[in-house]
């Protein structure tokens, strides 16, 4: 059973278990074995759902595309019925979700069994893993380094064989960096072809959509063909696509590309070698399968991206911490959260409606800019991350950066910091290791990380592509012919790697 677990995507054993080969029970009890071997190293699950899991198995009839293939959804947005959902906060430590959100729903249907809820940074709102209440997640490739983030606990699940495929959301990069760390593959999609409600209309104004990071292309195109579709109700809807995503994978791209890459930050700050070293690695490769490709940088602005992401992020918090009241019954303190959540969200409400409305306008700009763009260039290629994994605690405020956070937090002094220049500095600090993703989360453009690179030290390093808006099928036909090329770094080995 062992070696069925450990060589089968999803589809696979969906495969075995619709063939009668394996039953739903045992994909289970393997599911629980890894997860209760590896966990305790790796602190992906925050919580099992075994009984609930073991429950289903005797109910469900089978019928669906993932019948009976064991899956964890993520801390945050996915939503289950009467199981906890806490979006890695003490704050929410005694919330119960009162339905499956729309998403969640859509993926029951597909037959995945739910056996727990992966580990979030506070409100998803870090590109690591580490929130205070639950404790860091740790990448299955080397123990002292991150998964990533927002998505880590997902990411380090899947990487560690613990499920072939996890929930994920992406509001500025948290599929795409989690995926590129672990040796995943991951896509974000295209804003509004994957549900957001019915609690929700949009998730961070239309940045942030949910899908799943997995370990083959074709489950990750398979679950967007179960769960993409129009959503009563919802703010935003992609441009309806009439084929199988699943159809594509193995379908060549049937022209020859014409594909702009960078390498440069958009913020101007530094890339690591390794980083840059994949994407050229990524160019070769492309050009030996008859594709035209050349340097071109985006035609946006990275700064006033940089700039209005975080307005959006800096409201968002405001908004979750305003939110919080519903369910502590009063209104939230600095001591109901990490320090670092209650400065974000003083900065949320110091910014004004017209700094709001500004900022949401030059996402609309970008978009303009970015189909022209796309006019001219089929695909955009950048290092997924512009450094490799951080340590764990490397990316910790210091002492006295936590004194700094705690005495502007006391006071209520997010206006002064606006007035001064911070915020600035604040987005340079925040972004400059991770300065790729937000483009694509802010013009509704799909984009993919693609394991195509280790580091020296035995890490993973995740090259970016991104496609008009609505084009997640040519992303997936190039992954597809992606995945069978030497490059593409067998996940499997993360087992006998790490230490």
């Amino acid at each position: 059973m062992s070696d069925i677990y450990k060589n089968y995507d999803a589809l696979g054993m969906a495969e075995l278990v619709k063939t009668k080969q394996v039953q739903p029970k045992e994909l289970l009890e393997e599911a629980i074995q890894v997860i209760e071997e590896q966990n305790p190293a790796l602190n992906a699950v925050i919580h099992k759902m075994y009984e609930q899991a073991e429950f289903a198995i005797e109910s469900n009839e089978w019928t669906g595309r993932f019948a009976g293939v064991p899956m964890l959804l993520k801390d945050i947005t996915q939503e289950i019925e009467g199981e906890p959902i806490t979006s890695g906060s003490k704050a929410l430590s005694s919330y119960r979700a009162k339905k499956d959100n729309e998403f969640v729903r859509r993926v029951r249907n597909t037959g995945a069994v739910f056996v727990g809820v992966t580990n979030t940074p506070e409100f998803a709102l870090m590109g690591i893993t580490e929130p205070t209440y639950y404790g860091p997640t740790r990448n299955p490739w080397n123990l002292n380094y991150t998964p990533g983030g927002s998505s880590g606990g997902s990411a380090a699940a899947v990487a560690a064989g613990m499920v072939p495929m996890a929930g994920a959301n992406d509001g500025g990069g948290s599929i795409r960096i989690p995926g590129a760390y672990c040796g995943l593959f991951g896509l974000k999609p295209t804003r509004g072809r994957t549900p957001a409600g019915p609690i929700f209309g949009r998730h961070w104004q239309g940045a942030s959509s949910d899908h799943v990071l997995t370990r083959s292309v074709r489950d990750s195109a398979a679950m967007l063909d179960e769960v993409h579709g129009l959503e009563k109700g919802a703010a935003f809807y992609a441009l309806p696509f009439d084929g199988s995503y699943l159809d594509c994978v193995n379908q060549p791209v049937d022209k020859k590309l014409k594909i702009a890459f960078t390498t440069e930050s958009p913020l101007g700050t530094e890339v690591h070698p390794e980083c840059k070293d994949a994407v050229l690695k990524s160019v070769k490769l492309l050009e030996k399968m008859g594709h035209f490709v050349e340097e071109q940088g985006a035609p946006v602005d990275g700064r006033k991206i940089a700039t209005g992401y975080l307005t959006m992020y800096f409201g968002e918090v405001a908004a979750t911490l305003s939110s919080l009241e519903d369910v502590l019954g009063r209104k939230a303190k600095s001591s109901d959260v990490e320090p670092q959540t209650w400065l974000l969200g003083l900065l949320g409400r110091a910014t004004s409606a017209e700094e709001f409305v500004l900022s949401l306008r030059e996402w609309d700009k970008a978009a303009f800019a970015m189909e022209a763009f796309h006019e001219t260039y089929d695909l955009y290629v950048t290092p997924t991350t512009a450094f490799p994994p951080a340590k764990i605690g490397e990316l910790e405020p210091k002492p006295m950066e936590k004194l700094l956070i705690n005495a502007i937090g006391s006071i209520g002094l997010g206006g002064l910091l606006k007035k001064t220049g911070m915020v600035d500095q604040i987005a340079e600090q925040s972004l400059m290791r991770t300065p790729f993703t937000q483009l694509a989360n802010l013009t509704g453009q799909p984009a993919m990380t693609v394991p195509l690179h280790k580091t020296k030290d035995g890490l993973p390093c995740g090259v970016q592509f991104v496609a008009a808006r609505g084009k997640e099928e040519l992303l997936y036909q190039l992954a597809g012919e992606l995945e069978q090329s030497d490059m593409w770094i067998d996940v499997g080995q993360v087992r006998k790697e790490k230490s």
